[in-house]
């Protein structure tokens, strides 16, 4: 076994710095808070007013629309009748338990979650893709986002933002854009070269080689990232309920504090199917789309 004892030869640092480190970087940050928080937090007018408007869109369209335009956008995406039939079922019973609003309020933070993450993530990716110095200094801040646990998000976001819609939706999208940057990044670096090189030949720029060739190419595996961001979204609902994000997030939390074992099992089983939903769908419209690509290859 091996010896430790040179660990005591490391001086180890006084308590009173260390708390004093600590009251300093908590201080800062508190006045930080207190200066620009009201400022930041007008800067999210905006989404707070979409998210508002989005969430009232789902929750006071009616249900048998609801179900019609959900099964249309997955039959259309998916191709698949056993996947638009599980879809009717999967919401004709979320209804029939009482969680049509929160299912509602769900998708509304999850839809306007992956629409920030693909917004944010896919240049991010692009850039990481061109420049080795951008993907250097972005691939260390990606590690600490997935490693870091997600209840320690929460934290600056409520001191800074408080308690709400918009904290929720911050904390969820850096939680789960990680995949979508990354994978944006792979797509387009595995794209082949001598496709490139023939797209150079016939006189395509760096900005048409990069939306005509790499992006299309690129795409399945950044539809991939997609799917695992929405995976991700989903994963953080039950942790986002605690700073006040409406959804089925709440009564698993409520169910966790009460000890409501069947309230907790039927929005936990509702979060599920949303998810199946959800990643059926988008890696069925991956599998359609490089299928579709691959023809166009080998033309």
């Amino acid at each position: 076994m091996a010896d430790a004892s040179w660990l005591t030869e490391f001086p180890a640092m006084d308590r009173r710095d260390l708390t004093a480190i600590k009251k300093t970087l908590d201080g800062a940050y508190r006045e930080f808070s207190r200066s620009y928080g009201d400022i930041i937090e007008t800067f999210f007018d905006p989404l707070l007013y979409f998210l508002v408007w989005f969430e009232k869109l789902l929750i006071n369209t009616p249900w048998w629309l609801m179900i019609i335009i959900v099964t249309a956008i997955v039959h259309l995406s998916a191709r698949s009748w056993k996947l638009s039939a599980g879809v009717v079922v999967a919401f004709s019973l979320i209804g029939y338990f009482g969680m049509w609003d929160n299912t509602m309020r769900t998708m509304s933070i999850i839809f306007v979650c992956t629409l920030l993450s693909i917004v944010l993530g896919i240049p991010i990716g692009i850039a990481m893709a061109r420049s080795n110095r951008v993907q250097a200094v972005v691939t260390p801040i990606l590690d600490v986002m997935q490693t870091m646990p997600a209840f320690v998000y929460l934290i600056p976001v409520v001191m800074l933002l408080g308690i709400g819609k918009i904290p929720g939706v911050i904390a969820v999208v850096i939680y789960a854009i990680p995949p979508v940057i990354r994978l944006t990044n792979l797509g387009i670096r595995l794209v082949d070269k001598e496709v490139l090189e023939a797209a150079t030949a016939y006189g395509a720029n760096s900005s048409q080689r990069l939306w005509s060739v790499q992006m299309p190419l690129a795409m399945p595996t950044i539809m991939a990232g997609i799917n695992q961001t929405i995976m991700m979204a989903l994963a953080m609902v039950v942790v986002a309920s605690m700073i006040g994000v409406k959804g089925l997030g709440q009564p698993v939390l409520k169910s966790i504090t009460n000890q409501y074992f069947t309230l907790g099992l039927f929005n936990g089983l509702a979060i599920v199917a949303l998810a199946i939903i959800f990643d059926r769908v988008s890696q069925a419209y991956a599998k359609r789309t490089q299928k579709h690509m691959e023809g166009m290859h080998s033309d």
